[in-house]
């Protein structure tokens, strides 16, 4: 028989418990969201995207007091990244954004440790299902697209007929941007020179600043690139007073004298079906392709330097893209 002192502790760790104030024992209803990005959350690129994206996820179910999002910036070092993605599912997270494909390896070795956890990773399409992991969802970017607009854009716009790209490694949305934007200058003005530089990282500002003046000194009068290393490239542009039209991010606000257009990402498109499918008790095994169709891509332009006749052009390429009636040509 219990004493009426130890009936007592019973009785408050019960209450505790029934309250929610006794820890995590007791799950409420918030969904518990966290990422894992290369770079910072204000980079004007790729980590920007999936940070702005969660962010208008988050407002769209309530705040903070409905979805908590927590996130990890900076994880250039694979390994890093890995100990942050696995602290996140050990402490429960409901989905877990490893926002690179660099983390598709970390993400093969963690994930069947956690199969009631949910992981996204992008760019790229492979959830590993083939290898009996089902709770992996992937996403990328049809990024030919606004490349092919930006291509078409930058012909218009250069005097020199000579334009300048500034790309990090070939691989990924990133070179499908670039092989976009060639074709759209291509399909505009096949006579128009286009120069493009790869420089090995998506993280070298130094490296990406010096791809770009060796663009200007070659004669470019309009540039464009991809990745977060760019900031170093559009710096340049407007130093020299050359246009830049940007992806992933609106750039704008580092040059809005310079800067025609962007191509932007928003990845809520994606992340509304994830939790979707998680809350229908499926945590992976489907990918995702944001396209100007679905809005998962969105063309900013700025009016304030762009011209009314180049502007009607872009957007007739964009519905023209959207509607199928044009093709970039680079994806199969």
């Amino acid at each position: 028989m219990l004493s009426l002192r130890k009936l007592f502790v019973v009785l408050v760790l019960a209450t505790l418990l029934l309250s929610g104030c006794g820890g995590d024992a007791v799950e409420d209803d918030v969904f518990r969201v966290a990422v894992i990005m290369p770079s910072g959350i204000n980079d004007l690129a790729f980590s920007q995207s999936i940070y702005d994206s969660v962010r208008i996820i988050q407002d769209e179910m309530g705040g903070p007091d409905f979805m908590q999002f927590v996130y990890s910036e900076n994880m250039f070092v694979v390994d890093d990244a890995a100990a942050a993605i696995r602290d996140y599912a050990a402490e429960g997270y409901d989905l877990i954004i490893a926002h690179g494909s660099q983390y598709g390896s970390s993400l093969r070795e963690i994930a069947p440790d956690f199969p009631t956890t949910s992981f996204a990773h992008g760019t790229t399409a492979d959830t590993f299902v083939e290898l009996g992991i089902n709770n992996v969802f992937a996403y990328e970017a049809a990024s030919d697209e606004g490349g092919f607009v930006n291509g078409m854009i930058a012909t218009m716009m250069t005097q020199s007929g000579v334009v300048g790209v500034v790309g990090p490694i070939e691989t990924g949305d990133a070179q499908l941007y670039v092989d976009g934007f060639v074709a759209g200058v291509r399909a505009s003005d096949p006579d128009v020179q286009v120069n493009v530089n790869y420089i090995g990282s998506f993280s070298d500002v130094a490296l990406a600043a010096e791809a770009a003046n060796t663009h200007v000194q070659a004669g470019a009068d309009v540039m464009a690139g991809t990745a977060q290393m760019v900031v170093g490239a559009i710096g340049v542009a407007r130093d020299n007073d050359v246009y830049w039209i940007g992806t992933q991010a609106s750039q704008t606000s580092l040059a809005p004298d310079h800067v025609l257009a962007n191509q932007i990402y928003d990845w809520a498109v994606v992340l509304r079906d994830i939790i979707a499918q998680i809350e229908d008790g499926v945590y992976g095994g489907k990918a995702y392709v944001i396209t100007l169709a679905n809005q998962g891509q969105v063309m900013e332009y700025n009016t304030n330097v762009i011209p009314p006749e180049v502007l009607e052009a872009a957007r007739a390429t964009e519905q023209g893209l959207i509607d199928g009636t044009i093709s970039t040509g680079v994806r199969q």
